[in-house]
């Protein structure tokens, strides 16, 4: 099965994103949580458009991507997977969690080092919040991610379908947890044991700077209650909290141009973790 999925892993991760893409557009058109307060059509247009730029500019530095890295460490014989005689089903399954525990460190990262949070913001810029703001990272910090997992990859030796998986899960999880979709208050209390939902997650985009430090992680909940970053819900609750960035609310400025030149001519605000007023509320 591992080598079918390697040699078809194109096609089968276009198929989970074209099919995750139109469940959760589906359910924020049948039961919308928060009522959108600018131009749909111009967010998408955006944040759907950066998406083909940070893939093309990925086929340029990392050619391979994080399969084909896998598939070269698999060669070399490197990582720690390679020196315990370990069942593959647990590799696979420790490769999902140990990469999503990278993922969220690097979360934390890019918002306590003030040069990645410039980088970071154009994620946090988008003034509403629905599946395509999980897609809207500025290709920069998408090389650097992948760098980053590329350096786990080595380290772990993960094999190519532990990535794999990973990959098509962090990127549905993204549109999920963005979804503007309600989901029941006492479904998504269980549910949030398990995987970040909507109403987790969105508590990241409060304009409040302590709430935007909260509530990292993409697929797994447990490292934000474990690492002490779990806010459970926004102060002004999920219908009237504002999204966004207290220095970026013109709706105009949402366009494809000024997202890519936003961290070398936006103001990065008192959000990095650390800063004075970090902390402070609006």
């Amino acid at each position: 099965m591992t080598e079918f999925v390697t040699a078809h892993e194109p096609t089968i991760r276009m198929a989970f994103f074209v099919g995750i893409f139109l469940a959760v557009a589906l359910a924020e058109l049948l039961a919308p949580r928060r009522i959108l307060t600018t131009s749909k059509l111009s967010r998408w247009i955006g944040n759907i458009g950066i998406v083909f730029i940070s893939t093309a500019l990925l086929r340029v530095v990392f050619p391979a991507g994080a399969v084909g890295i896998s598939i070269w460490v698999g060669h070399q014989g490197w990582g720690i997977f390679q020196y315990f005689q370990w069942p593959f089903w647990l590799e696979v399954v420790l490769t999902i969690i140990v990469l999503d525990f990278v993922i969220y460190m690097q979360h934390v990262m890019f918002h306590a080092v003030p040069v990645l949070w410039r980088l970071h913001m154009m994620h946090h810029a988008d003034m509403d919040y629905d599946l395509t703001t999980g897609n809207r990272f500025h290709p920069i910090e998408i090389v650097i991610s992948l760098g980053i997992k590329a350096g786990a990859i080595i380290i772990l030796g993960a094999p190519p379908l532990g990535v794999i998986i990973f990959e098509i899960i962090l990127n549905g999880m993204a549109m999920f947890n963005h979804g503007n979709f309600f989901i029941p208050l006492g479904i998504d209390r269980v549910l949030r044991l398990l995987v970040v939902t909507p109403d987790m997650h969105r508590v990241h985009h409060s304009v409040f700077p302590n709430e935007t430090n909260s509530n990292f992680g993409f697929n797994l909940p447990w490292w934000d209650r474990l690492c002490g970053t779990y806010k459970p819900q926004p102060t002004k609750g999920h219908e009237q909290m504002t999204i966004g960035l207290n220095q970026f609310r013109d709706p105009s400025r949402l366009t494809l141009p000024w997202m890519i030149a936003l961290p070398f001519i936006g103001k990065g605000g008192t959000y990095a973790i650390g800063k004075r007023g970090a902390k402070s509320g609006d």
